[in-house]
């Protein structure tokens, strides 16, 4: 066989390798049409190319791609391609401290080798595309990757951490995950110091250490919606919940995840749970939504839609002065 076709039965090897965990030898030499012994030769190839491909031998052994010291070439197929380029444009104006560089400049390695066809859909996808940017916090990729192993491995954590007040205290905590609201990056983990459950911000942690404690894992809610739970209830004075006159995935296209929390109800209703510091904002952010509401909680809420109201109506009855003619 000349060079050209080992080289691309290799490329095929590799493209196998990576579309599922484990082939065993029988299966790879159908796949490409060759012997078992040309399979151990193409593997050594890949090998040799820095590809950590590993055997098993035995019943159920076989060949899976591992983890190496350094990233080798990857194969992308049409779709993954196209996915691969969408994502680093987005990531190029994402919230981690860096990415952007890193994602431009990954973008343009990509866009250098992609094939005329799939250049011209992702340049429609993009000139297609705008993204609406509002405020954000930026995070240091180093803290992610810290958080994301400690998260891994189960170590706990320990970090200062700025409060509402402005004051820094030293906590010490096991971390579970990570959950990004597309502003904001928040950490769930088992605060020791409280015992119990806790979220933290990640643009307010400072001096970050992974220690080498580790810890059993415990039985914990679900990340998001914990999070969600806390970053739209814990930390206002008010938690008003109130009855809606929608179907919940309407009401969630009108109120981001991170504002409020939308639980169905019967009868075409939904529950909106939002909170809020004053009761007059929150009886104008209900009413804005523009659907039928009865306010579950707190009573005050009534009071206050209710002096909206009247506001809203001597708004609409006053008129300007006539001026004299």
């Amino acid at each position: 066989m000349t060079v050209e076709g080992t080289t691309e039965r290799v490329l095929r090897l590799l493209g196998l390798l990576q579309r599922r965990p484990s082939w065993t030898a029988v299966e790879l030499a159908a796949e490409l049409g060759v012997t078992d012994r040309s399979v151990r030769r193409d593997v050594e190839r890949l090998r040799a190319l820095g590809y950590p491909v590993q055997a098993t031998s035995g019943v159920g052994g076989g060949y899976q791609l591992g983890a190496g010291t350094r990233l080798p070439p990857l194969l992308l197929d049409n779709e993954e391609a196209i996915a691969a380029a969408v994502s680093l444009r987005m990531a190029s104006g994402g919230t981690v401290a860096g990415a952007s560089e890193a994602a431009l400049r990954a973008l343009a390695k990509l866009d250098q080798v992609m094939p005329p066809r799939l250049r011209a859909e992702v340049r429609a996808v993009h000139g297609a595309t705008e993204t609406l940017v509002g405020p954000r916090d930026e995070i240091d990729a180093e803290l992610l990757v810290t958080l994301a192993r400690a998260c891994r491995d189960a170590v706990r954590v320990r970090f200062r951490y700025a409060g509402h007040d402005g004051g820094e205290r030293e906590r010490t905590v096991e971390p579970v995950r990570m959950v990004t609201t597309g502003r904001r990056w928040y950490l769930m983990a088992w605060d020791l110091e409280r015992d119990d459950w806790r979220t933290f911000r990640l643009d307010r942690m400072r001096e970050v250490v992974a220690t080498s404690w580790r810890f059993r894992a415990r039985d914990h809610p679900d990340p998001v919606a914990y999070v969600q739970r806390s970053v739209t209830e814990a930390p206002y004075r008010y938690l008003a919940r109130v009855r809606l006159h929608a179907r919940p995935e309407r009401v969630r296209e009108l109120v981001p995840p991170q504002v409020g929390r939308v639980e169905d109800d019967r009868d075409g209703w939904c529950v909106l749970g939002v909170g809020g510091d004053d009761l007059g904002w929150l009886a104008l952010h209900v009413a804005r939504l523009g659907f039928e509401a009865e306010v579950l909680e707190p009573p005050e809420l009534r009071e206050a839609a209710a002096e909206l109201a009247h506001r809203l109506t001597t708004m609409a009855r006053s008129a300007p002065p006539t001026p004299d003619r």
